[in-house]
């Protein structure tokens, strides 16, 4: 089955190279904000022509160390100005960028840069210089050690403005030697390498050329739906393909973009740098959804009356949207009073200009994304794979449909095969994995399509729609398949103090699920409740709990086939953890690592 496919047009307008793309950006608009980035208690702000002075140094600093067309270089940082510094001087020496999340254990860091050759490595504070001491004896190839805070040793570890010293030193004898290295950059060079951080399995590395880049800044400029008059903020770990796509569409587009990954500074960051645009993994959705209701639940009585009537309203007008329909006039009076009495303070929480945001790398319950809409922030969700670039398909501001993945960026193929797979063809799709020749074959056939492992089926107007992920469907003991991500978005759209629903049954006679809660929601829910003073543990252990749970349960319940129902739920004393191995960076649950952990608790609940 064919999904709609977009002509490939302008390849011949695309840059060669990354590098080649942020010097055209540089020479196009010297003057104007590149990025915004804070520094102490106050943002700072620099010009494209500043950014490049800097990228220049760090670049010839990267020659003056060795380094040679396609040689890898990594980057083992958080979120942050210094990041994507490191990453264009990385594309301006003609090498090729690792990307290691912050929160890798040691021994996987080791893993990653051994398996990449590696020979320099960014590393953000002592933290990260920590682990690559513990595996040094691993690191044959690591040469130097660039840091953006932590501490030099006069040898291995050098500081970022060592770096720069070493690379202006450069440029005074040879002022055109990353010019020239940019040129000598070919689109089939490679760019990056990225690790599936895998929700089974050891990390496999995704070598993506300088062509896939300049498509995907392409392929975003061309859909008109950003503009140089943007303003972007971004938190997303620049670890994540999804990250480098936003990069690449600031270059192509010229835009601004405020950078800073600390996930707990997001909320007053919002407030204060005001964005239009913003990229975002679905769990912030849910978060911000959950924080809401359950603030409006508090307030009870006309307040939560209001509230209610001014969403229903709000719905109404998304869903006549949404099928370009027009407003009538009642309806729409009623809405510009809910929009001043309730919508207006729910934008405001994001910044008061948002004119939208892309939710990516997991599905977005479309029940979540209505509700967003009803209070005028419209969320498009987007699709794709660390193995396709990231950006493969997007719905569009005057184009979407919640639930569904929207249309292929120009010149990417989709089709559906015969078992429901999705299957991807394009300039965004990989040249391979590093190193593992027999995984490539299995993923990539000899026609160049991609087999991503996500099943999907096409509504009458030909928009694709993410039913799961092939590897996680099961089959009951009754024979029944079971899509279980579905029904934990579902879950999570009516329930807001859950964090994390993990329904179980391979081979089982019926389904059961893991449960943690949201202890920001749950711990005011419990003080208002009777439970005050107990601990986070005590209060998800408590039989009110668990009755609160079991109401939202049979809610879910009550929209599900029979065979999908869940007939038993554990709650968990702890939430997962990125830390503790059970979610990936990109906030993915580590299935078959959380229901190991947790065997116990799910046979206990088919035992009786």
């Amino acid at each position: 089955m064919e999904a709609s496919t977009q002509t490939p047009t302008g390849v011949e307008r695309r840059p060669a190279s990354v590098g080649r793309m942020f010097l055209d950006r540089v020479a196009d608009t010297p003057d104007l904000e590149a990025y915004r980035f804070p520094r102490g208690d106050r943002w700072e702000s620099v010009t494209w022509a500043q950014a490049a002075d800097r990228v220049a140094e760090l670049a010839a600093g990267l020659l003056t160390l060795g380094i040679g067309p396609q040689e890898r270089v990594a980057i083992a940082s958080g979120t942050r100005y210094e990041w994507v510094l490191a990453d264009l001087a990385i594309m301006c020496a003609g090498a090729a960028t690792t990307t290691v999340y912050p929160s890798t254990v040691s021994s996987e860091v080791a893993y990653i840069l051994s398996d990449s050759g590696s020979r320099i490595v960014f590393a953000e504070d002592d933290e990260q210089i920590a682990k690559l001491r513990e595996h040094r004896d691993e690191l044959g190839d690591v040469c130097k050690v660039v840091t953006f805070d932590g501490t030099p040793d006069g040898d291995w570890v050098i500081s970022l403005a060592e770096l720069e010293d070493l690379g202006g030193q450069l440029l005074s004898e040879r002022p055109d030697v990353v010019r020239e290295r940019v040129e000598a950059t070919a689109p089939d060079a490679l760019a990056t390498v990225i690790y599936t951080s895998g929700t089974t399995g050891a990390p496999k590395g995704v070598r993506l050329l300088h062509s896939a880049w300049t498509y995907e800044g392409w392929a975003v400029a061309e859909q008109g739906i950003v503009s140089p008059d943007d303003l972007q903020y971004f938190w997303l770990p620049m670890a994540h393909a999804f990250g480098k796509v936003l990069m690449c569409a600031q270059l192509a587009v010229g835009f601004a973009t405020a950078i800073d990954g600390r996930i707990d500074r997001l909320v007053d960051n919002l407030a204060v740098v005001r964005p239009t645009i913003m990229g975002a993994a679905p769990r912030i959705f849910e978060k911000a959804h959950a924080r809401i209701l359950t603030m409006a639940a508090g307030e009870g009585g006309v307040k939560k009356k209001i509230f209610d009537w001014a969403f229903d309203v709000g719905r109404r007008v998304s869903r006549l949207r949404q099928d370009k329909k027009p407003v009538p006039p009642r309806l729409a009076m009623a809405h510009k009073v809910a929009d001043r009495l309730v919508f207006t303070k729910i934008r405001e929480r994001f910044g008061g200009r948002v004119r939208f945001f892309i939710s990516g790398s997991a599905p977005l319950d479309p029940q979540i994304a209505e509700w967003f809409d009803a209070a005028g922030v419209l969320i498009l969700e987007g699709y794709g794979l660390t193995e396709t670039s990231a950006g493969t398909s997007i719905n569009r501001p005057d184009n979407y449909r919640f639930g569904t993945i929207g249309e292929p960026l120009p010149g990417t193929e989709m089709r559906i095969a015969d078992d429901g797979e999705i299957l991807i063809k394009g300039p965004g799709v990989m040249s391979g994995y590093h190193h593992r020749e027999t995984e490539t074959a299995e993923t990539l056939d000899a026609d160049g399509w991609l087999h991503t492992g996500d099943i999907g089926e096409q509504d009458p107007d030909g928009l694709i729609r993410i039913t799961d992920r092939k590897k996680d469907l099961f089959k009951t003991s009754g024979g029944k398949y079971i899509a279980p991500t579905a029904i934990e978005g579902r879950f999570k759209a009516i329930c807001p103090y859950v964090s994390q629903f993990l329904v179980h049954g391979p081979g089982r006679n019926y389904c059961t699920a893991l449960v943690t809660l949201d202890e920001e929601t749950i711990v005011p829910w419990a003080r208002d409740n009777g439970l005050e003073g107990r601990s986070y543990a005590e209060i998800v252990s408590s039989a009110e709990v668990r009755d609160l749970v079991q109401d939202y349960v049979d809610q879910l319940n009550a929209g599900l086939n029979r065979w999908e129902t869940i007939k038993s739920f554990t709650i968990l004393t702890r939430d997962l953890s990125i830390e503790d191995g059970e979610l990936t960076p990109s906030l993915k649950v580590k299935r078959r690592v959380v229901e190991e952990r947790n065997k116990d608790a799910l046979d206990g609940m088919y035992s009786s």
